[in-house]
């Protein structure tokens, strides 16, 4: 990489296919992997945004009906900033976290998870994408990233024309 690049020009764009296949991945990892009969998860969690969509593919291909969000917000644009939960879900539902399946779209530094995991500590937590400085924060994962790596997911994109790193013909 070159240095007069920023660090987030590291990038690794998903598609919309991308993050479907990706998801659907997660799915079929968790499946049969719940504490209750037959693997069954109790509930699915997904963490707002970015956890949204694969939250809804991985209900979808679990079939489980009950899905609630928790809202944490830790970035102001793209600088990271300190956790909070600014929407808890169903108090009832939640309990300690047993049964329950937390999902996000990428673990960064594990910040996000680690606040979630003390309110949730039986949780199972899944996401799609992994940094190495989050990892530890993670039960389940399809794809490592470097930590340098910025991704940029299809809900935060446009086509539009690029120039090419080098040449312009």
């Amino acid at each position: 990489m070159s240095a007069d690049r920023l660090p987030h020009e590291k990038g690794f764009h998903v598609s919309w296919d991308q993050i479907h296949r990706d998801s659907r991945a997660l799915a079929w990892r968790l499946d049969g992997k719940g504490p209750g009969e037959g693997g069954a998860w109790k509930a699915v969690v997904g963490i707002t945004r970015g956890g949204l969509v694969p939250a809804m593919i991985v209900s979808r291909e679990l079939d489980i009906r009950v899905v609630d969000t928790i809202s944490v917000k830790s970035y102001n644009h793209q600088a990271q900033t300190e956790a909070r939960v600014t929407k808890a879900p169903q108090e009832d539902l939640m309990g300690d976290g047993t049964g329950i399946l937390i999902v996000d779209d990428l673990v960064d530094t594990g910040k996000t998870l680690e606040l979630v995991r003390k309110l949730y500590p039986k949780a199972h937590f899944a996401t799609v994408y992994a940094k190495p400085s989050g990892k530890p924060m993670v039960d389940s994962y399809i794809t490592e990233v470097s930590q340098d790596t910025w991704i940029f997911f299809p809900w935060d994109m446009a086509l539009q024309y690029v120039q090419p790193m080098r040449g312009t013909d």
